[in-house]
């Protein structure tokens, strides 16, 4: 209602209360809420994180649209939103805290058992009991207790030339999207190499340096890890490839090598594991990885 029309409605309410009407400065119009639009076909409103950032420019009345436009197909930063007065337009405003609000969920949700037992990978956990430890205690999650080292030495034996992980990290909608198929071409360009790629572990509430003591307990020359990456604005899914050359706990952060940014709008998945597995091939050739591989 404007203010017209509140006065209006004030001026009648005192005419019931009191018994006599005043004389109305304004003339109030009637008042007619308006509808509530209905929602989609299916009762659902359109998805906002569906629209490709890369393609939305908001600019009112630009001085060459089309060149921004084009610049802007080449990023995901939020370019050319444009304004309502002195403020954000609410469609950007409610797609940031729609990103927000995906970031969020793929940090507090786990990856679901079912997924892991899907792709035949041997389940594992570190010392963390739930997500409220893993968050606060990231050294446990490093760790593991005696019967998930048991596990682990059972999956892998002893020296194996290559242990492949897979680790929900900070983000499972990261491996949910992306590990499967980035698995499967690592195994793949392995067996291309001759290198037996063996079984694969799912470790829970997983840091990268669990792979240190994966490899302390095993004996591996290589242990490759798949892990979920802390989700941001850009991507809730984006993946992250470790690969160490005869990790132990205490190894410097400079001896791992790192395939970043595995998903759909940066490196595929099934791309980075062919990468990874050529990158496996050369570390058992030249004995090193991270800095010391040239």
């Amino acid at each position: 209602m404007n203010e017209k029309e509140v006065r209006a409605l004030v001026e009648r309410m005192i005419v019931e209360l009191a018994g006599q009407a005043p004389t109305p400065q304004v003339k109030g119009a009637d008042y007619h809420p308006m509808e509530r639009e209905s929602a989609a076909g299916d009762g659902c409103l359109d998805d906002i994180s569906e629209i490709d950032l890369r393609r939305q420019y908001l600019v009112k009345d630009p001085r060459n649209g089309p060149a921004f436009l084009d610049l802007k197909r080449k990023t995901p930063a939020r370019l050319g939103v444009g304004r309502a007065g002195a403020r954000y337009k609410t469609i950007t405003m409610l797609r940031m805290r729609a990103d927000h609000a995906a970031a969020q969920d793929s940090v507090f949700s786990h990856v679901d058992e079912a997924f892991v037992d899907q792709n035949g990978w041997v389940f594992s956990q570190t010392l963390c009991a739930d997500k409220d430890e893993y968050l606060t205690r990231p050294d446990w999650g490093r760790r593991f207790d005696e019967q998930n080292q048991a596990i682990i030495q059972k999956t892998f034996g002893r020296s194996p030339k290559v242990a492949l992980v897979v680790g929900d990290g900070l983000s499972s909608a990261a491996i949910e999207a992306n590990a499967a198929d980035c698995m499967q071409a690592i195994r793949a360009g392995l067996e291309a190499y001759g290198i037996p790629p063996g079984p694969v572990l799912f470790v829970k509430y997983c840091r990268v340096g669990a792979c240190d003591h994966i490899g302390d307990l095993t004996g591996a020359e290589v242990v490759c890890m798949l892990v979920g990456e802390r989700p941001g604005l850009v991507t809730a899914e984006s993946m992250s490839a470790y690969v160490t050359y005869q990790p132990h706990i205490g190894i410097p952060e400079s001896k791992r090598t790192v395939v970043s940014n595995i998903h759909r709008q940066g490196t595929t998945a099934v791309e980075a594991g062919a990468h990874i597995a050529e990158l496996i091939h050369r570390m058992l050739e030249k004995k090193a990885s991270g800095i010391d591989l040239r």
